[in-house]
């Protein structure tokens, strides 16, 4: 009683089929594991889904309430404690880089395009040549950008060019460049207090990692690094974001990494390459 195997008058096992949900309990997946097993990615679904997320995200970014008071308070309170660690240097990275008029021009089309090229193309990377990675890659990303919709609602934050009293300059409006959709002709497109955390620093470093952690030729992996601390200077130079701004970033980056990792039990560099090819139907042939 309790057998999986029926014996035959001969001696001899006969064929047994098995129900999908026994197959599961066999290999040590149920329905979770099966809805957590890697799939190769379909590309229109993959085109949807990332169209449609990039658009709720600015949704709900710009939807967040622009907490003016609150903002200015608050960047007071992160210029003080950048004094009082001693790195409140930014005021003379934007006037520096801002003297180097095409410097400062190239940083401002840098930090109104790359973010969402580069955070792109790595994306179709992993599709193309790392399929087996690419669904919990692309949870980390998702996940960092969610928790970041709550860092903006609960601590809005105005960036140094907006301080109230403050000596930034506001490097797009000065040069007339279109470097932010919080500058210029484009703010009331945008909600200008979400700069904590900064999803510059965010998604470059999720692409930087990713690159590092993956491509073969190490020019190529030198470049990932070189991303996000290229993005740092960018946003620091543009008077978008504080130092602490990019940590926010960071700590967002890193939940979201943890999240792919509960979701998946492993971070996805260390995932296989390839899909797995699908388990066997539990259906034993007759004659073996």
């Amino acid at each position: 009683m309790g057998e999986s195997t029926v014996t035959t008058l001969e001696g001899r096992q006969g064929p047994t089929t098995t129900s999908p949900m026994a197959d599961d309990r066999r290999d040590g997946r149920g329905l979770l594991g099966r809805i957590r097993a890697p799939r190769r990615p379909r590309l229109w679904f993959e085109i949807l889904l990332i169209a449609v997320s990039y658009w709720t995200y600015s949704l709900i970014r710009n939807a967040v309430p622009e907490q003016r008071s609150q903002a200015l308070s608050n960047a007071d309170w992160i210029w003080r404690m950048e004094h009082h660690l001693s790195i409140a240097v930014e005021e003379n990275v934007n006037h520096a880089v801002n003297s180097v008029t095409w410097l400062i021009v190239g940083m401002n089309y840098y930090y109104a395009t790359l973010h969402f090229i580069v955070t792109l193309s790595v994306l179709v990377w992993l599709f193309r040549y790392h399929p087996g990675r690419y669904a919990a890659a692309r949870l980390a990303l998702f996940a960092t950008t969610a928790v970041a919709l709550v860092g903006y609602y609960l601590y809005p934050l105005a960036p140094p060019r907006l301080m109230n009293g403050g000596h930034f300059v506001d490097t797009v409006a000065v040069h007339h460049t279109w470097g932010s959709m919080a500058s210029g002709d484009l703010k009331h497109m945008s909600n200008q207090y979400a700069a904590m955390p900064s999803m510059h620093i965010g998604w470059s470093l999720w692409c930087g990692l990713t690159i590092f952690a993956l491509a073969s030729a190490p020019w190529v992996r030198i470049l990932g690094l070189l991303y996000p601390a290229l993005t740092l200077v960018v946003i620091v130079s543009t008077a978008n974001h504080f130092w602490l701004d990019a940590v926010g970033g960071m700590v967002c980056l890193a939940f979201g990494f943890t999240m792919a990792r509960i979701w998946y039990g492993a971070l996805p560099h260390t995932m296989p390459r390839l899909v797995p090819a699908p388990a066997t139907s539990g259906v034993t042939p007759p004659g073996t």
